[in-house]
């Protein structure tokens, strides 16, 4: 598994839909050594801290492998890496294979994944076209949110080490499926509670999901 780019920005002012917003999204490759800090990487800024960063969204990963299938569904486009706002394009990790919780070490820092990427108007505001909110969820392929839990120096093209993978076994995909389109598997949502690295937000979310299917 390897750290294939490295993508940050600070956030401009853009026009969209007539009004005037701060983005965050607009993420460039950068090449060299990058202090990975509890809420962010040197060099990039959230915009709308409400919705947007934070400790459990520190860093917002991709893996490079959608690259291809997204060209040939937006042939027209050209889709760089941080096209779809991540600060790391990985390689080998994707949301099949990636649990909630697991841990990994970049160069000197050490991240844990707590999230699936749930995008906002701004991504429809890069992309210049409403629908890719609606063809992003229905793709599956969200990305994943990073906490710090060590910081450190990273560098395009270091290994991603797995250290830890979480025993509960609930991936990416599974959140996706579970917050997406409603919980139906009462098991797999106890696992998932069981999820120390899960945030609030889901965790409650799936508490009123598990009542239901109780009852």
């Amino acid at each position: 598994m390897k750290l294939l780019s490295i993508n940050v920005a600070r956030p401009p002012i853009i026009i969209a839909n007539g009004q005037r917003i701060s983005t965050g999204i607009f993420k460039e490759p950068v090449e060299g050594l990058v202090m990975l800090r509890r809420l962010n990487l040197d060099g990039d800024r959230q915009a709308d801290l409400r919705v947007h960063g934070g400790p459990a969204k520190a860093v917002y990963a991709y893996p490079s492998e959608h690259y291809p299938m997204w060209q040939k569904e937006l042939p027209d486009m050209d889709l760089q890496y941080g096209m779809f706002g991540e600060n790391f394009t990985t390689e080998g990790l994707n949301e099949d294979n990636t649990n909630i919780g697991d841990r990994f070490r970049i160069g000197g820092a050490v991240v844990m994944v707590t999230q699936p990427r749930e995008p906002c108007f701004k991504l429809a505001a890069k992309f210049g076209r409403a629908d890719i909110i609606k063809k992003f969820l229905e793709s599956g392929r969200s990305g994943f949110y990073l906490a710090v839990l060590e910081e450190g120096l990273v560098e395009a093209g270091q290994t991603i080490e797995r250290i830890y993978r979480d025993e509960n076994g609930v991936t990416v995909a599974d959140m996706n499926q579970l917050y997406l389109h409603g919980a139906s598997d009462a098991a797999l949502v106890r696992r998932a509670l069981r999820v120390e690295a899960l945030p609030s937000g889901y965790r409650d979310y799936l508490l009123q999901e598990l009542q239901s299917l109780e009852q």
